[in-house]
């Protein structure tokens, strides 16, 4: 697949690692970071996407589709024979603003997205997302400054500096989905050019994902938000490994 991100959003929530581990399938390690103060932290990220010509790969952009797409993850690696690892991202929740993403989405990727109400808007140098989940768990209402610069991390952050918060700034090269009938693991890499996400300062009055579900109660702690835009992405077909790392 094929597009064009016209913004792209990512915020980085801090939790403790015993709340994400069950979120974690067999053959992944949970991407974990140890504080100054000496508390390990686990992270899930929170994504918005404005994609423009999303496409299958060979297709000209005026035949894609246009349309808003948000995700959930939560940090992982993978590793593999020889002593390699792949830092990437496991896929808890997909939605996505186009009918067609949701077929042709489910079609022919494991990313389950499912059909959500998304506005976006750029007021100023302010961007905003709205999103309301068909099932409300997945509701979203962001504002980003663009205008301010590199920012400060936000408070509590539990990164020492802006270089160890940007090795969890999403998305990683690779995403992964657990494939329990085959006991596989489903690798897809990303296609990215000229990506340098910039911290930016935002405000989140409302996000439902942790609220619900094995992460209610879990109190995350927005650990950094970074934005990139005007660039080409895309993805390359999933490749089946086995749950060891090796290729099948």
């Amino acid at each position: 697949m094929r597009t064009h991100f016209a913004h792209s959003l990512v915020l980085t929530y801090a939790l403790p690692p015993e709340r994400l581990e069950p979120l974690v399938p067999p053959g992944l390690i949970l991407d974990t970071y140890t504080d100054p103060g000496g508390t390990e932290h686990g992270f899930v990220a929170a994504a918005v996407v404005d994609a423009r010509g999303l496409r299958p790969a060979g297709l000209p952009a005026r035949l894609g589709a246009d349309c808003v797409l948000t995700g959930y993850r939560v940090f992982t690696r993978f590793p593999t024979p020889g002593g390699r690892t792949m830092r990437g991202l496991r896929i808890l929740r997909s939605d996505t603003s186009h009918r067609l993403m949701v077929a042709g989405g489910n079609l022919f990727s494991r990313y389950h997205y499912r059909l959500a109400r998304i506005g976006s808007r750029v007021v100023g140098s302010t961007l905003e997302f709205k999103v309301r989940s068909a099932d409300g768990l997945a509701d979203l209402h962001v504002r980003a400054d663009l205008a301010g610069g590199p920012a400060p991390l936000p408070p509590g952050s539990p990164f020492a500096d802006a270089r160890a918060a940007r090795r969890f700034a999403g998305p990683l090269p690779y995403t992964f989905e657990y494939e329990p009938q085959t006991q596989s693991m489903i690798v897809v890499k990303a296609v990215r050019a000229h990506w340098e996400p910039v911290p930016v300062s935002v405000e989140v009055p409302r996000l439902t994902f942790f609220d619900h579900g094995p992460l209610a109660g879990s109190r995350p702690v927005l650990a950094n938000a970074f934005h990139v835009a005007d660039l080409d992405y895309g993805w390359q077909a999933g490749s089946r490994r086995a749950l060891d790392g090796g290729i099948r």
